[in-house]
């Protein structure tokens, strides 16, 4: 005989981890300190290249400005700004990864809670019918 109880309950562990379930699975391997350190390098990682990409596109811009005045320039003030954009540009960055991927983590990690009840209650549903 058909146990509606238990076929609701596995069509939503089952709609759960074919939608948001494989990441927050993929997630709980993972330390949070680890996770969301992995995650800031990888935004560090990326706002250098997109920094560089852009401070090369302004270089290749103002190439017949910067020939022109190739003696005059002041390359300590300058190569100052890019530096002190830079690190202002990472540290956003950073941080904001930090906040958004912690916040990611903790809310996976509810989430999959939650999973592991509902699983809980279907092997105690199988173990009551068994017995």
């Amino acid at each position: 005989m058909l146990n509606n109880d238990k076929i609701r309950l596995m069509t939503k562990l089952a709609l759960y981890e074919s939608k948001t379930g494989k990441e927050d699975i993929r997630l709980s391997k993972y330390y949070k300190t680890d996770y969301v350190r992995y995650q800031v390098i990888k935004s560090i990682i990326a706002a250098t290249i997109g920094y560089v990409l852009i401070l090369a596109l302004i270089m290749l811009y103002k190439s017949e400005y910067l020939i022109k005045n190739a003696v005059k320039l002041d390359y300590k003030t300058i190569g100052l700004y890019v530096l002190g954009f830079y690190i202002i540009i990472v540290a956003i960055y950073g941080l904001s990864s930090i906040v958004i991927y912690s916040r990611k983590y903790d809310i996976s990690r509810k989430k999959l809670g939650r999973y592991y009840k509902l699983l809980k209650r279907l092997e105690k549903m199988y173990s009551d019918e068994s017995a």
